[in-house]
């Protein structure tokens, strides 16, 4: 019977068991080679945590690169989650199902046997003695050592029977998939033998579960957001229809037809208009012919009880869940297989006029959001009818309705342009008025400006273009309607004779003169009561506007003023889609660049440039007691060569230094009229720039950075866009803190990781050196005292092991050496030495390994070297390295070792072991000095070697100030060259 999960002695993947400490008992003193067996067992222990933990990580990144890289995709992340828990936890196989409050559903299966993979699509209930019921029941994992012992399973309960005896499954655990205290799955791991999980592996499958409800939810709210998505587009083409179409339903009710059934997954839709007790389909999308013939353009009357039929009555929403199940089955269901179905009423003021009819071809029930979207669609649908009713009155009716229809049609054909609109306007009111001439004013301020002007004489045109802004005295036609806020008429301006005294752009002699204005209509535009504008259309002639042709341009100026309406907060949603876009655009490079943060920062500054309507703009960052230049875009390369070595301070010099100074955002109009801009280079070098703001970069109240955008003309930044800019700089914080708190792990974690490994090989190099140097010790002795101790028969084999301890604690000496430098724990002897004498002692080291391979050794050094202050035993180890590796890979050839002193940009000592040997390609040479590093397999298998000798001997060149490089050509040998300073 499975229980939920307690603790034990956990094993580990490898199958040890973590001992309980023993406290403070006394403990019996044990040999040596007993603590070395239990420090070598505790660091296997630690190393095998290590493995693991790293495994965890990188199952863990894995599954987290999945959810990324397929957004709204669960299938993918089940798949991995099950892979890697599966592979985790030593398992065979494993599921994972999703909880609907009623059944389980299988959403994964990792590795089972096809025979039970296979019953994946079959819904179940949990037996009540079965895993899931437990996990049902307290929503906690539980663990059941043996399948075959469940009582569902003797039960003979369809799915444990399933798993046990297609699956093979035996020894198995199941964890909750919990979101606010809701199952919403479970993953359940299975072993086909008899063997209990541990809790660690139980604890990671549960942190497996926790991230499946992030994928889950993260899926949830991206497939809400496209469905939301899918219906504005739906519902934008619907709309955009019905304004292409005026006066044809056809085309729009095809339209939303074919969008419900695209959103709905549906197979077949009917629009049905109603009227004196009969349907007739108008549009039908998806059906079969013959349903078409039997229905299409056809008057019918629904049965009674078909789903039709109780629409009617109810005037409500019917939802059948099989049409071919019902009693009176409908002609869909016996032409068209018609299943699944949703009806739903056309009501217009409660009178209903038509229906919208859906069909699915199986038994699956319409969701909520999509029997809401089929209601919107019917709404819409409403007002199409409504609409087509009243244009079509509106086109029996008079022309001036007409002239409304078509300015109205190039308000909803040209979203956000205004110009057209206006002439628009100006050119049907002017001829439906038997005007002259009309002029569309725009408010700015105590000013208007004169945006739209239509049939106006040349000259008079030529005026306003050149002097579009005026100021209306009270007295002037203008003048009254926005004092008043009414329409204001003058029969004739020149019996007006305060007109003369009218301010300068806008008099009386203007309209008489240029224009040969007589009557004048100004009807004001207002917006809640605020005025934004006016209409003024003007006749040549003394006859006043009638009061229908007042009320026209009364329509007129209610339609510009929705029209500018529309404009605004049309160009309102596109700045903002755009600040979404880009902040998305700049999130997305922020996860693909998390760690190149100049990307980052050059990505941020051109997309805050490009939709601030900014030129230039550059980033600085705080160093020290200043800040400098860290991501630049689009200013010059000089102006940035400049400003990247100058540390700006805080101060109100500068800008940088200004807003850094008062720790907010600072905006010059203009860096060459402010008295306290001073910085004269950056001027200079900056390409023009007038206008620039700064934006400080704030963490915990500290400025680490600013934000800088510049325009080459003198154009203040609006509040809108000073706003964006500081999105941005929050948005750069982030991403800068980010690869602070990157590097500052990364650094931890190489400290930790050193400090381990130093740890290890020190204790174990410390372990090994001292048998090594008795074996070595024991072996010289005996061959030297062969006839004493009668072993001159074994003399050969002796020597054998004594050369095999030999290289074996060099080795030994070659890893501590890298442990230490590495921790930065070797401490170096310098001691001036004269060089010749120490090359000498090498050479005569060096002879016998050149005599193995009957090599020449040849020594070509200067005369009077002189003296150099190195380490003399770490110098001749890295040179017996060198030319130990020369004498391996030269058989038959020469070995010389070249010393001079070079004066290349300083005094240096050049020592270089040149060979004739084997030589090395470009791609082994790349991977020389890597530790552990062999030139390639089938190099190694023939000479040996660790790959420690060339990366211990740079490290103690670098150590001492000097380096150790290397050049080669495959068949012609290498040179191998040693520079260190020679003072």
């Amino acid at each position: 019977m499975g229980r939920t999960i307690s603790r034990k002695p956990a094993k580990t993947r490898h199958g040890g068991t973590t001992k309980p400490k023993l406290g403070n008992a006394p403990i019996a003193a044990r040999p040596a080679s007993s603590k070395l067996a239990d420090l070598q067992e505790q660091v296997s222990a630690l190393l095998r945590e290590l493995a693991d933990a790293r495994e965890q990580q990188t199952a863990t990144s894995e599954v987290l690169r999945v959810i990324s890289s397929s957004p709204g995709k669960l299938e993918p992340v089940f798949e991995a989650i099950l892979a890697n828990a599966t592979r985790l936890c030593g398992a065979k196989f494993g599921t994972l199902n999703l909880y609907d409050g009623d059944v389980f559903r299988n959403a994964a299966v990792y590795n089972a046997l096809p025979a039970f993979a296979a019953m994946r699509d079959v819904p179940f209930r949990p037996h009540p003695g079965s895993a899931h019921a437990e996990v049902l029941r307290t929503k906690r994992a539980v663990q059941f050592e043996d399948a075959r012992a469940l009582q569902a399973y003797r039960d003979a309960d369809p799915r444990v029977a399933a798993s046990v005896d297609l699956g093979g499954a035996r020894t198995f655990f199941t964890v909750p998939m919990l979101k606010d205290g809701v199952l919403v799955g479970t993953i359940s791991i299975y072993r086909q033998e008899v063997r209990r999980f541990t809790g660690k592996e139980i604890d990671l499958v549960a942190s497996f579960a926790n991230q499946a409800i992030i994928a889950i939810e993260n899926t949830r709210l991206l497939n809400g957001l496209r469905d939301s998505s899918q219906q504005q587009t739906a519902t934008s083409e619907v709309l955009q229809v019905i304004s292409s179409s005026p006066g044809e339903l056809e085309p729009v009710f095809q339209a939303m037809l074919e969008n419900a059934l695209r959103i709905c997954e549906a197979k077949l839709g009917m629009l049905l208009r109603y009227s004196g007790g009969e349907f007739v389909a108008q549009v039908m999308v998806g059906a079969p012919p013959a349903l078409v013939d039997a229905l299409l353009h056809k008057p019918f009357r629904p049965p009674p009880g078909n789903p039709i039929d109780r629409m009617v009555r109810t005037k409500k929403l019917v939802h059948t869940l099989d049409a071919a199940a019902e009693e009176n089955k409908p002609l869909s269901a016996r032409l068209a297989g018609a299943r699944s179905h949703i009806v739903v009423p056309l009501l217009k003021d409660d009178e209903l006029i038509g229906a919208v009819s859906i069909y699915r071809q199986e038994v699956r029930p319409f969701t909520d959001k999509q029997i809401e979207l089929v209601l919107s669609f019917a709404a819409q649908a409403v007002i199409a009818i409504e609409n087509t009713r009243l244009l079509n009155e509106l086109r029996e009716s008079l022309e001036q309705q007409t002239a409304t229809s078509d300015v109205l049609s190039i308000i909803s054909s040209s979203p956000g342009e205004l110009e057209p609109v206006f002439e628009a306007m100006l050119r049907n009111a002017t001829r439906l008025c038997q005007a002259k001439f009309g002029v569309l004013y725009r408010s700015e301020g105590d000013a208007f400006r004169a945006v739209a002007l239509h049939g106006a004489p040349a000259a008079y045109a030529e005026e306003r273009r050149r002097n579009p802004m005026v100021r209306p005295s009270p007295d002037t036609t203008l003048g009254r309607a926005v004092a008043a806020k009414q329409t204001v008429q003058i029969t004739d301006i020149l019996e007006e004779a305060n007109y003369f005294d009218a301010p300068s752009g806008y008099s009386r002699a203007q309209l008489t003169k240029l224009a040969g204005a007589r009557t004048v209509l100004a009807v004001p535009m207002l917006k809640e009561n605020e005025l934004i504008g006016a209409i003024l259309v003007y006749r040549t002639e003394v006859r006043p506007f009638t009061a229908k042709q007042i009320e026209l341009v009364t329509n007129f100026a209610a339609q510009a003023v929705i029209a500018i309406e529309n404009t605004r907060l049309l160009n309102e949603l596109r700045e903002s889609l755009q600040q979404q876009t880009a902040t998305a655009d700049v999130l997305k490079v922020i996860s693909r660049s998390t760690f190149n943060l100049v990307t980052v920062l050059e990505t941020l500054v051109a997309s805050a440039a490009r939709l601030c309507d900014a030129d230039k703009g550059f980033i600085a960052r705080r160093e020290g007691t200043g800040y400098r230049l860290a991501a630049n875009v689009r200013f010059a390369p000089e102006f940035a060569e400049y400003v990247g070595h100058v540390l700006i301070k805080p101060g109100r010099n500068t800008l940088v230094g200004r807003t850094a100074l008062e720790g907010r955002t600072v905006h010059i109009p203009d860096i060459r009229t402010d008295p306290e801009y001073t910085w004269s280079e950056a001027i200079e070098r900056s390409g023009g720039v007038r206008t620039v703001l700064g934006v400080p970069l704030m963490r915990e109240g500290i400025p680490i950075g600013v934000f800088n955008l510049a325009r080459l003309t003198v154009r203040p930044f609006t509040d809108k866009q000073i706003e964006l800019v500081s999105t941005f700089a929050d948005q750069a914080v982030i991403a800068i803190e980010n690869v602070r708190l990157f590097d500052e792990i990364q650094d931890k974690n190489r400290q930790l990781q050193q400090a381990s490994e130093s740890l290890f090989v020190s204790s174990v190099s410390h372990e090994l050196r001292t048998p090594l140097n008795a074996i070595i010790g024991l072996t010289e002795m005996m061959v030297k005292n062969a006839g004493r101790f009668g072993t001159e028969r074994a003399q050969e084999p002796l020597q054998r092991v004594n050369r095999a301890g030999t290289h074996l604690l060099g080795l030994i000496n070659q890893v501590l050496d890298l442990s230490k430098i590495e921790a930065g724990k070797l401490e170096l002897n310098p001691q001036t030495v004269q060089l010749a004498p120490l090359i000498n002692e090498v050479i005569g080291t060096a002879g016998q390994l050149a005599e193995q391979n009957k090599n020449r050794l040849v020594v070509d050094a200067q005369e009077d070297l002189g003296a150099l202050t190195v380490d003399p035993m770490r110098l001749r180890q890295i040179l017996l390295n060198l030319l130990s590796n020369a004498c391996k890979f030269t058989k038959e050839g020469e070995v010389r070792l070249r010393a001079r002193r070079v004066a290349n940009g300083g005094n240096w000592i050049e020592l270089a072991v040149a060979d004739t040997g084997i030589g090395m390609t470009p791609e082994q040479q790349a991977k020389l000095f890597e530790e552990f590093s062999q030139a390639d397999a089938t190099t190694a298998q023939r000479f040996g070697g660790t790959g420690l000798g060339l990366a211990l001997s740079r490290k103690l060149a670098r150590m001492m100030g000097g380096d150790v490089t290397a050049t080669s050509e495959p068949g012609k040998g290498s040179v191998f060259t040693v520079r260190l300073p020679g003072g």
